[in-house]
């Protein structure tokens, strides 16, 4: 298997690009919270990121980072839940499976009718963001009633007001200059983007790579 056209210099581009933004965005996101917080939620850099690489640059890309990314946060970060027998325990893999599902969904929205456009990446971003609190509060609810144990989750109104669209104002804004970062001075060169999906020879056949 191998991509069409994709030479040994823009791998090494895209391998020391999406390393730097990887470790800087994740740095930013854990040392400054309360700057880029609102109503008790924190705009998720890493996830708009993941969301965006994507949707701009492909499938692969937006798995690849999206597994990378998710395992940064699975060491640094992992989240601790309630098990059945009652104590509390770290997860393993939650954040893995989370921007690996965000940036293989951010690859595959409208991305060849919309040809990967700027404004409907942020369409992008807010679908995703918007899958993510759905599942999120879906999963955590159901938890909580087979443990047994309280919910700290809102009620659907509040959970709406003061959850939902404080964390996609955030990530909306957040993506505005993570989109500048990435046409400019991103992993691929804006001149070099086309509107074509890439291109993966596999035997005889040639697919799609979205």
């Amino acid at each position: 298997m191998k991509l069409i056209n994709v030479t040994t210099k823009n791998r090494i581009r895209k391998i020391v690009v999406y390393a730097i933004y990887i470790i800087l965005l994740s740095s930013l996101q854990v040392s400054f919270p309360e700057r880029i917080s609102f109503l008790g939620q924190t705009a998720d850099l890493v996830f708009v990121f993941v969301v965006l690489s994507g949707y701009f640059n492909g499938f692969w890309d937006g798995a690849v980072v999206g597994f990378i990314s998710g395992m940064i946060r699975d060491v640094f970060s992992p989240p601790a839940v309630v098990g059945l027998d009652g104590e509390v325990r770290v997860t393993a893999f939650v954040g893995v499976f989370t921007l690996f599902a965000a940036g293989i969904i951010g690859a595959s929205f409208f991305t060849r009718r919309m040809h990967r456009n700027i404004p409907f990446s942020i369409v992008s971003v807010i679908f995703v963001t918007v899958c993510y609190k759905v599942a999120g509060y879906i999963l955590i609810y159901g938890w909580s009633n087979l443990a047994g144990i309280e919910s700290s989750l809102y009620e659907p109104l509040t959970a709406f007001v003061y959850s939902f669209l404080p964390q996609l104002l955030l990530n909306t804004l957040a993506a505005i200059p993570l989109i500048v970062l990435l046409r400019f001075l991103g992993p691929v060169s804006f001149r070099d983007t086309k509107k074509d999906d890439e291109i993966i020879e596999q035997g005889e056949s040639t697919w799609l790579g979205i």
